[in-house]
C-alpha cells in the first residue's frame, strides 16, 4: 500500500514533532500511520509503508505498547498480529498526558518532596530553599491540576481552552 501525499506529509511531520518531544522518530511515525489510517496493520505492512527495518518496527511497537498507545488485535483467518491505536484524539491526548505525568512529573514531585524533608535541607542557603520549595509547590499544584483536567469530558475541556485568558475575568483577577 502506498501512502497518499497528504498521509505521507502527516506521518512525516508527526515523526519530526515526535523527535522534538523526545520520542524516536520511527515510533512517532508508526503511531501517526496507525492513527491516520484508522485500520489495524501488521508489522510487515508498517515496515513496507514506512520503508523501515522490520526490527525497528518491532522495537517501536513495543515502545508504543509500553505507553499504552497501541494494542494488538487479530483478524479472522489470519494468524499474524495486527496493531491499532485509538482514533479518538482526546483519548490519545489523555493517554499521553497521563503517561508523561507518571514518567516525568510524578518522580520530580517525589524527589522535591523528599529533598525538602531531608534533615540536611535546612542547611541550604535560604534562597535555595525558597526556590526548591516554590518549584515543589508549582509541580505539586500542576500535578493536581493535570489529574483534575484528565477527569473532565472533552466538551468541557474544549470550553475551557476557548475561554483562555477570559477565565481571569471570571475569577476577578487583575492581569500582572
Amino acid at each position: 500500500m502506498t501512502l497518499s501525499p497528504i498521509t505521507e506529509r502527516f506521518v512525516l511531520h508527526w515523526g519530526e514533532m515526535g523527535s522534538r518531544w523526545g520520542v524516536n522518530r520511527t515510533v512517532a511515525q508508526i503511531h501517526a500511520l496507525l492513527f491516520v489510517l484508522g485500520t489495524p496493520l501488521t508489522a510487515e505492512d508498517i515496515a513496507d509503508m514506512l520503508v523501515v527495518a522490520r526490527s525497528n518496527v518491532s522495537n517501536s511497537l513495543r515502545e508504543l505498547a509500553n505507553w499504552n498507545l497501541v494494542r494488538t488485535t487479530h483478524v479472522i483467518g489470519d494468524r499474524r498480529d495486527f496493531f491499532e491505536t485509538s482514533g479518538d484524539v482526546w483519548e490519545l491526548m489523555r493517554i499521553i498526558v497521563r503517561e508523561r505525568k507518571l514518567r516525568e512529573f510524578d518522580p520530580t514531585v517525589t524527589l522535591l518532596t523528599a529533598t525538602i524533608s531531608d534533615p540536611t535541607f535546612a542547611a541550604e542557603p535560604m534562597d535555595r530553599q525558597k526556590r526548591i520549595r516554590e518549584t515543589q509547590a508549582l509541580m505539586r499544584d500542576l500535578s493536581g491540576w493535570t489529574d483534575d483536567m484528565l477527569k473532565l469530558e472533552p466538551s468541557i475541556l474544549v470550553k475551557l481552552m476557548r475561554l483562555g485568558s477570559k477565565v481571569q475575568r471570571f475569577l476577578q483577577l487583575k492581569a500582572p
